[in-house]
């Protein structure tokens, strides 16, 4: 686990002080990276001050982004935090040690991973958990299930901060980088092109698709060379099914 290549996401923030707290929490558990979606003159400075105490670094170095997507697009996975489950939400949920042993896994082959929480009074909003690729839940009792934001990202850097505390004696990466977000959805967006010559958009929703191979792939945690052998692959069937058709 290298936990510099952990990066906590708090979308739409609304208290200054739960931000100075989430700092500290992340600081107990030695990471780092900070962003936030949103902008800094939103906050009060001061606020976040007093309750960081000595993580004010973090919140010093955090960085701004307009949406989830921007916030992430350098990372090879993006687990959203939530406790709802429903028809537009995921049907595959990580609890938090489990996230913390795909991080490590990712992070061991130097890629970089993000976890994301939402506002204090609504959580993610559905549109926000399909920007994210993963989804990762804290279970709590069911009458009151609600966490504090600081005391869900101090639960869930615990557990990342654990993990690399089982696994630092030793053990290295795979050999190779995962590919960022952002490769990914150009890699998606050529797969659907072609599947889109072929017409297979006739059959079902080509926006649903392109969430699918996201998901799929960013979990799949796979090199420049396998996303590119990939590509070829539908790249090559677009090319048969259309020579096919021509001399029909």
């Amino acid at each position: 686990m290298k936990l510099e290549n952990i990066y906590i996401v708090l979308s739409r923030p609304e208290e200054s002080r739960n931000i100075g707290a989430a700092c500290r929490a992340m600081a107990n558990n030695g990471i780092k990276h900070l962003r936030i979606v949103g902008k800094r003159e939103d906050f009060d400075d001061e606020r976040v001050r007093i309750l960081a105490i000595h993580a004010v670094n973090l919140w010093d170095n955090c960085e701004f982004f307009p949406s989830i997507t921007e916030a992430v697009k350098d990372c090879a996975i993006a687990f959203g935090t939530t406790r709802r489950k429903g028809k537009k939400r995921r049907d595959t949920y990580y609890f938090p040690e489990d996230a913390a042993e795909k991080a490590d896994e990712l992070t061991s082959s130097d890629a970089k991973v993000a976890v994301i929480f939402g506002n204090e009074r609504t959580g993610l909003t559905d549109e926000e958990v399909n920007e994210c690729t993963g989804a990762v839940t804290i279970p709590s009792c069911e009458e009151f299930a609600s966490l504090n934001l600081s005391h869900a990202v101090q639960i869930i850097s615990y557990h990342m901060f654990r993990q690399n505390e089982k696994t630092s004696r030793g053990i290295t990466g795979s050999g190779f980088s995962p590919v960022p977000l952002s490769r990914v959805q150009s890699a998606v967006k050529s797969i659907t092109d072609n599947l889109q010559k072929i017409g297979f958009f006739k059959i079902t929703g080509r926006e649903d698709q392109e969430r699918y191979w996201i998901d799929i792939l960013s979990r799949a945690a796979l090199s420049e060379g396998e996303i590119k052998y990939l590509e070829k692959i539908f790249s090559k069937a677009s090319g048969l099914s259309n020579k096919n058709k021509t001399e029909n």
